[in-house]
């Protein structure tokens, strides 16, 4: 609790909560007025709330933790709204800030909140189950270390069970989860373990769950998920390391990971755009750019890309129906390609949709999920053009049967106006010791 904190209770007339949280500051409410309210009654103590305050008295609304992390300031505020309060409406209203439960269970078990970090409630009481395993999901590719609020209760035993299913999906077994209860209070309770274990602990309301990132480690029983000093400094404290600098983005930064990635196709001749885009796990837009960024100094291997400027995509599809037999290529989320044998001629816009019509197939391409034409080529000839949904991954692609088309923004700009190529700037950059 912050001291700010105990002096809004000091201050108030009137106190207002959960029965549970009253129990925890019953040595600050001598004397005054206390009003407790059961679980899921937290609009009514918003409402309760506002006519104390329109009747004139102070009104202290209190949470666990942080009153604007998973708490009450957030219902309070929408109730105010709804009434037709604005600020400076005569209801004077202060959020007064907390400590929330991940950052006290941290505290408990080391640093394991020292890079990114995010929460995620798995309370389905108000929130549908489908967007919170997206978050999940989100999450967890990312990297994520993931502070799991209300993780379990009576009634909800199997959410905490789901949440470890997706997170495993991109986490190793052996992970470290913290597992916290009461932090900081009478019965606390910390029990370190792993994501392969994580939902066998005795978890309740009470507790909050912490798991790792990839790089999180348990040493000595403390949990410390790394800054990123090891990437730029040999032996964490050592000397800096080839090709890095003190005081500035590391290669692989906004500026420098686009030079990585042509370098990786310079070094990997064999590798396709794919290949390069799943080392890397970006979109495929990403390394095309990556690609058209590139000049003689620092190509891209034998790859080379050009992107078709905004509002060009019916003078692609009439440059590709030039270009005689085609594969045209379709992916699924899950990676599995369809390869058609079609003509250019097969191809028809018909307002948001292009048809490939055939007697032994037809296909159907949303046409209005595209955002970006790339031309792809290799070796000096041209490979395929690429549209791109907002994403910037694949809806589908098209390849030219044929071979000895040249690839050259000369040549392609006869036909298509091409966007000029991007060049990542690098700013001049003021240190801050953190």
């Amino acid at each position: 609790m912050s001291l700010r904190a105990r002096e809004a209770i000091a201050q108030a007339d009137v106190v207002i909560g959960y029965a549970t949280y009253i129990k925890l500051v019953m040595d600050l409410v001598d004397g005054k007025e206390v009003i407790r309210k059961g679980m899921t009654e937290e609009l009514d103590r918003c409402y309760e709330a506002l006519e104390r305050a329109r009747q004139g008295k102070t009104v202290a609304l209190i949470s666990s933790g942080d009153t604007g992390v998973y708490g009450m300031a957030g219902p309070t505020y929408e109730v105010l709204l709804q009434s037709g309060w604005k600020p400076g409406d005569g209801i004077e209203v202060e959020v007064v800030p907390g400590s929330t439960a991940l950052n006290a269970c941290a505290a408990l078990v080391g640093a394991p909140l020292t890079h990114d970090f995010c929460s995620i409630s798995l309370s389905d009481l108000l929130t549908p189950w489908p967007v919170i395993a997206r978050r999940l999901e989100a999450a967890a590719r990312a990297d994520f270390v993931v502070a799991l609020y209300n993780p379990k209760s009576g009634r909800r035993t199997q959410q905490i069970i789901e949440a470890s299913r997706i997170l495993l999906r991109y986490r190793r077994p052996d992970t470290p989860v913290a597992v916290v209860k009461s932090a900081y209070r009478p019965r606390q309770h910390v029990r370190l373990t792993t994501l392969a274990e994580m939902a066998d602990c005795d978890i309740g309301m009470l507790t909050t769950v912490l798991v790792g990132n990839s790089h999180t480690f348990v040493r000595h029983g403390l949990m410390v998920t790394p800054r990123g000093y090891a990437n730029k400094y040999e032996a964490l404290t050592g000397r800096i390391k080839d090709g890095e600098q003190a005081g500035r983005s590391l290669t692989m930064g906004l500026a420098g990971w686009k030079t990585c990635a042509r370098r990786y196709l310079r070094d990997n001749p064999q590798a396709t755009l794919r290949d390069a885009a799943q080392y890397f796990d970006v979109p495929l837009g990403e390394i095309l750019s990556a690609v058209a960024e590139g000049d003689a100094d620092d190509p891209a291997g034998m790859h080379q890309a050009a992107q078709a400027a905004p509002g060009q995509g019916d003078q692609v599809l009439e440059l590709v129906k030039q270009w005689g037999q085609l594969r045209a290529v379709v992916r699924t989320e899950s990676n599995a390609a369809a390869e058609l044998v079609i003509s250019g001629g097969d191809l028809q816009r018909v307002g948001d949709w292009l048809h490939v019509t055939r007697d032994s197939f037809h296909l159907h391409v949303p046409w209005s999920t595209v955002r970006q034409t790339w031309f792809a080529g290799r070796a000096g000839m041209l490979h395929g053009v690429y549209f791109l949904d907002e994403g910037r991954q694949p809806v589908f692609s098209l390849l030219p049967r044929a071979r000895g088309i040249p690839f050259s923004r000369e040549i392609l700009t006869r036909h298509v106006e091409l966007a000029a190529p991007s060049r990542a700037k690098v700013e001049p950059e003021v240190v801050v010791d953190e």
